[in-house]
């Protein structure tokens, strides 16, 4: 006979299933709409290597994740599920907003470190390496960049308290906003959206090419968090991507957190500058 745990578990399986089912739907759709009508038109040979370099680095980022067991975070999820700010709460509607809400605030913190410490940084320019902005944008990441955002979320499902299953639906639906907000279109209403949404142009600056403008919008779901702390720009960047710093392929991705711009800088100056006539 089934206990009530067993039946929630299934039913928790289910839902989180048939939410990542949306999601890929969802890649799929943007794609499609991409290639229609995109925002912003990029040379195919550009589209083709970020496509390609992107879809690669999720396929073996996951590969790697998958070996190191990185999963821990669902089982620590369930292991203390009783414990933290959250845990007395019945499961439910109200529970999973709040727990969506802190879990949304918490990675916008961990998004603002990862460009203000050069050691995080190091990780996660990888993402802002692509000279394109598309759906596949969202696949983007160094696996040590991964890595330490799992240790991270690991620390922050023990202090909120819920579990597994609710924190494998909120990580479905970052996702979801995740590949929404890399997709080379334009939403509609989209000025209305971004007052409470991160949308496409809203990140298409984050993705700028100068560091002025792509040190803003860190938002990933809520964008109340930058305009309550003073990090939303609104603006059209001219280029994307990074000014020093290039990947074409998925082994110089890997490659790319070794190599800072300030030491590619200090190798451009030794080299002699013409004279000016």
């Amino acid at each position: 006979m089934k206990t009530a745990e067993t039946i929630s578990n299934s039913n928790g399986m289910f839902f989180n299933e048939a939410l990542f089912g949306l999601a890929i739907l969802a890649f799929i759709v943007l794609i499609i709409i991409e290639k229609r009508n995109p925002y912003r038109e990029f040379p195919q040979k550009v589209f083709k290597e970020s496509f390609v370099t992107n879809t690669t680095a999720f396929l073996v980022n996951n590969l790697i994740l998958t070996v190191l067991r990185a999963s821990s975070l669902f089982l620590i999820a369930q292991k203390f599920a009783s414990h933290g700010l959250l845990s007395g709460l019945d499961d439910g509607p109200i529970k999973w907003i709040l727990a969506f809400a802190l879990f949304d605030f918490a990675i916008y913190l961990w998004h603002v470190a990862s460009h203000k410490y050069e050691f995080l940084w190091r990780f996660h320019k990888v993402h802002h390496s692509d000279k394109g902005f598309n759906v596949s944008t969202g696949f983007r990441f160094h696996v040590f960049d991964l890595l330490l955002e799992i240790v991270y979320k690991c620390v922050f499902v023990v202090i909120i308290g819920v579990n597994a299953y609710m924190v494998l639906s909120i990580e479905i639906v970052e996702l979801f906003f995740i590949l929404f907000h890399h997709a080379n279109i334009k939403a509609p209403k989209e000025e209305l959206i971004s007052q409470i949404f991160i949308t496409p142009a809203l990140h298409r600056t984050h993705h700028s090419k100068k560091r002025s403008e792509h040190d803003s919008n860190y938002g990933i779901v809520f964008s109340i968090w930058d305009r309550v702390f003073g990090t939303r720009n609104e603006l059209v960047p001219e280029q994307i991507g990074l000014d020093l710093i290039q990947a074409d392929n998925f082994i110089q991705l890997f490659s790319l957190a070794f190599i800072t711009e300030m030491k590619v800088r200090k190798l451009l100056g030794w080299i002699p500058k013409g004279k000016k006539n």
